[in-house]
């Protein structure tokens, strides 16, 4: 699934996702990155940025996407990591200052489908010029838990909708822009 206007992109951005045990990706981890990695390739945009920090885990999500991508064949000057994000709203914080750091205007958000629509509205509110490519329902995954995991997403964008609107998204802002 694909969103967005298909303007040119200066990075294709994958969200990170659980990490299993040191060094080992999970299921939506390797989905994505691979979703990623073909979207980068068919799009361009001369950067991978690989989102996520994740836990106490070493090595971080972003980390873990790197070793993978250099495994597929992406060079080092292409891969750009963001290791400190813990959730959607540090993921796009802290692509959106990579942005600014690099004179970025608009970058591609990779992430399973089911999420694509709340990352986009939490990187488009943080004022972030962004489409997206969700990563379809693979095989071997249920429709139960896939769709099951769409009606889970729903309700966090009520949350996260909600906590916009209250401004609860500042303090979150400068208490990021401290660490």
């Amino acid at each position: 699934m694909m969103s967005g206007s298909g303007l040119p992109i200066d990075a294709v951005a994958v969200l990170g996702a659980q990490v299993h045990s040191p060094g080992v990706p999970g299921a939506a981890l390797r989905r994505r990155l691979e979703h990623g990695i073909d979207v980068f390739r068919a799009r361009g945009g001369g950067h991978l940025l690989l989102s996520g920090g994740g836990s106490s885990a070493t090595p971080s999500e972003a980390a873990v996407m790197a070793d993978m991508a250099r495994a597929a064949g992406v060079p080092d000057a292409g891969i750009v990591v963001e290791d400190r994000s813990r959730n959607t709203f540090e993921n796009a914080a802290y692509c959106g200052r990579i942005m600014r750091q690099r004179g970025w205007q608009r970058i591609l958000i990779v992430t399973d489908g089911f999420h694509l629509r709340r990352a986009l509205y939490v990187f488009r509110r943080l004022g972030l010029d962004v489409e997206g490519a969700g990563v379809p329902r693979p095989a071997g995954v249920s429709r139960l838990y896939w769709y099951g995991s769409y009606a889970d997403e729903a309700v966090r964008l009520v949350r996260t909708r909600v906590l916009f609107a209250l401004g609860a998204h500042k303090a979150v802002v400068g208490a990021l822009d401290e660490r």
